[in-house]
């Protein structure tokens, strides 16, 4: 099991990312505004058995290599910090966009939906990359089971993801509503986010 410390950064990263432009986070609130509060739910549980399936592959993965390749956890590390400065990248550049802004999207039924917000994770490199770059750089070995920690640490992404989504899916049309008309809200919260991930990627990197 991870140590306090290591969950407590876990856990920043994780709630920056959760904020952070990307397909599920932009679905989930067209959805949400589009069809209201039960469509943003159901479409959220199919992100999250994406997130399952991604977690048990990275967690069977994950321990396969390390246990075969020394120097993998460094590689795993260096790929790691990459992805967070590039996500970085993502929210501040020119042209770049907050999860606020979104596009509207036609009635679907129930199924339909859930199987978008599952499809749409499955087919979002950043979910891929979340799992088999950033995630073993909070796996400390010797604390445990490598397969264990990550099971655990895919977890808590999950459940957080999960709570974070039902509180979107809640007020998504006021929060886009009310931030259309601000939009220097947006652009502090896209630069506010992409500062955090630089940060963590410059610290990784340095440890590597």
């Amino acid at each position: 099991m991870p140590d306090t410390s290591t969950l407590t950064a876990y856990l920043i990263v994780i709630l920056g990312l959760a904020v952070t432009p990307g397909p599920n986070m932009i679905y989930l609130i067209s959805r949400s505004i589009a069809q209201g509060r039960t469509a943003g739910i159901v479409s959220l549980g199919g992100s999250a058995l994406g997130f399952i399936v991604y977690m048990a592959c990275a967690a069977f993965g994950i321990t396969a290599l390390l246990m075969a390749v020394p120097l993998a956890f460094d590689a795993l590390r260096v790929a790691g910090a990459g992805y967070l400065m590039f996500l970085a990248w993502q929210a501040v550049r020119p042209g770049g966009r907050s999860p606020f802004q979104v596009n509207r999207l036609p009635s679907s039924g129930k199924g339909k939906v859930f199987t978008m917000g599952f499809v749409t994770t499955l087919l979002n490199p950043k979910a891929a990359l979340l799992y088999l770059a950033l995630l073993p750089q909070f796996v400390v070995p010797g604390h445990g089971s490598v397969l264990g920690q990550t099971l655990v640490l895919g977890l808590i992404h999950i459940a957080v993801n999960l709570s974070f989504g039902v509180v979107i899916a809640s007020t998504a049309g006021a929060l886009a509503t009310g931030l259309a008309k601000r939009p220097s809200w947006l652009l502090a919260q896209r630069w506010a986010m992409g500062s955090l991930l630089a940060a963590f990627s410059i610290k990784l990197i340095s440890e590597a």
